[in-house]
């Protein structure tokens, strides 16, 4: 069996909630709620997830057109309540940050500068208190260095782990990142400092590739590893029960190396 890169992404990106237990799952963008239920549906049965709208659902609901599917409600989750969720540290998100940095610090609100920014874009939103609140990891379709910048984030919309703004009291102890996937690479926070390391190198790509497209020094040359390939089970599952239609198909125009891989 083969694989496609949104699927690596898909599997990879599920391993950020392994051990996470009963929180709440919040997979933002297609890659992310696919890798969200995923995980759900195969090694983490505990994990809260709601239908998009305002209930709590059993099991993942499916992307694209549900037909005769009908959501498996267990319970109400508004707005209001995904708030205490929240509050109580309760959640995991995977976000699609437009920067991110050497220390995980994320902007989602304006590139360039603030006061007359070359493009303005969704503002901080709730990141900044859910960065702080509840464990966060992200995904980069496009590793770059207009993504992974030099030096700080143009604003910093989501909280990392940057010891110059350690200061003055200031502490990064209720911060908690995790992951953060890419077309190239899977990343953690296993440097110096927390400083970006690079866990997992995708089939075909070497690090001095990831490397390159990396505004910042990197950690963990010499302990990278391959990404692992999906399982045919996790394959069937992505396939026929989460993304039946393949909408996961239109996240990556090109075939970039590590695509069409044997699957384990």
């Amino acid at each position: 069996m083969t694989y496609t890169l949104a699927e690596l992404c898909i599997t990879a990106a599920a391993e950020a909630w392994r051990g996470n237990g009963e929180v709440l799952a919040s997979g933002i963008g297609l890659i992310p709620r696919l890798a969200a239920s995923l995980a759900k549906e195969s090694f983490e049965p505990a994990l809260m997830m709601t239908d998009g709208e305002a209930y709590l659902v059993e099991e993942p609901v499916p992307v694209g057109k549900r037909g005769t599917y009908v959501p498996k409600v267990e319970g109400w989750m508004t707005y209001a309540r995904v708030f205490d969720v929240v509050y109580r540290g309760h959640r995991h998100a995977m976000t699609g940050p437009v920067q991110v940095d050497r220390f995980g610090q994320q902007n989602i609100s304006v590139v360039g500068d603030y006061r007359k920014p070359k493009a303005a874009l969704l503002g901080v939103r709730g990141i900044p208190g859910n960065t702080i609140n509840h464990i966060n990891s992200m995904f980069v379709p496009n590793h770059s260095t207009r993504v992974f910048v030099s030096g700080e984030v143009d604003m910093v919309s989501g909280v990392g782990y940057n010891p110059a703004r350690l200061s003055g009291g200031r502490s990064d102890r209720f911060v908690d990142l995790r992951l953060i996937v890419t077309d190239l690479a899977v990343l953690d926070f296993g440097g110096k400092d927390h400083a970006i390391r690079v866990r997992h190198l995708h089939p075909g790509v070497s690090f001095d590739q990831v490397q390159a497209a990396t505004g910042f020094p990197l950690e963990g040359r010499e302990t990278a590893t391959e990404t692992p390939a999906p399982t045919a089970e996790q394959l069937r599952l992505i396939r026929e029960v989460l993304d039946p239609h393949n909408v996961r198909a239109t996240v990556f125009k090109e075939n970039p190396p590590g695509d069409r891989r044997e699957a384990a």
